[in-house]
């Protein structure tokens, strides 16, 4: 169970995060919104890269905002970015080794993380890896060493229709393969339809909606905001 409770950023009187209040309960749950949402923001906040103004954050019952950043990667926090982090000169095991290398995970670790994504060949140098393979060396960063909570930023990002189909299949297993609850941000919504149980939706640095998934992308406010006109199936 994730709880956030009156979350503000502030930059120069610019406000990403205005106020922000909602729980997500266990399994994989959505967050969704128009560029400069505060998406991003919000997970830099949970990563440590952000200091908030005001409000709290709780994960199982532990205060995420009382934590130094590296101590929360040692708690169990987990995330994947954008802007993909693969380095290309290095083998995907070693990609995957040194994310299990921060937080203090062993070598049988980093072969099951990899096993659990499907990498056949993790002896690749990462600029050899297809588009595929580069995210789920990312899943399997992120789910190394007894993860707690993993924030997933656009993990479909660039994939062709039936690679998205296996990264779905993929992210539904996280929660009970590791015991991890699971944030996905992501603009398909097809994709966040297909894999979360429950949804909140940022506009303007405020939650507009928020609850199960069909309910929250049908709502008239968040088409309006974010979705157009067209109903999400």
């Amino acid at each position: 169970m994730l709880r956030v409770r009156d979350l503000s950023v502030s930059f120069g009187g610019v406000m990403p995060l205005d106020d922000v209040t909602f729980e997500l309960p266990d399994g994989v749950c959505g967050l969704v919104g128009p560029n400069g949402a505060g998406k991003t923001t919000f997970f830099n906040v949970l990563s440590g890269f952000v200091r908030p103004s005001a409000g709290a954050v709780e994960a199982d019952g532990t205060s995420l905002l009382s934590m130094a950043p590296h101590r929360r990667a040692r708690w169990g926090l987990r995330r994947t970015f954008q802007q993909e982090q693969v380095v290309h000169s290095l083998s995907a095991y070693d990609n995957v080794r040194i994310a299990a290398d921060e937080v203090g995970a062993a070598g049988d670790q980093v072969r099951e993380a990899l096993a659990f994504v499907g990498l056949d060949d993790a002896q690749r140098r990462g600029r050899h890896l297809t588009m595929l393979e580069r995210r789920l060396t990312e899943i399997a960063r992120s789910v190394v060493g007894r993860p707690r909570l993993v924030l997933l930023d656009e993990p479909g990002a660039g994939l062709a229709e039936e690679e998205t189909e296996r990264l779905v299949a993929l992210i539904r297993k996280i929660p009970e393969r590791f015991g991890a609850q699971v944030i996905l941000v992501d603009h398909d919504m097809e994709l966040v339809s297909a894999v979360c149980g429950n949804t909140v939706v940022l506009d303007f640095g405020r939650v507009i909606a928020l609850g199960p998934t069909a309910d929250v992308l049908s709502d008239e406010h968040v088409k309006r905001a974010y979705l157009g006109t067209e109903e999400v199936v």
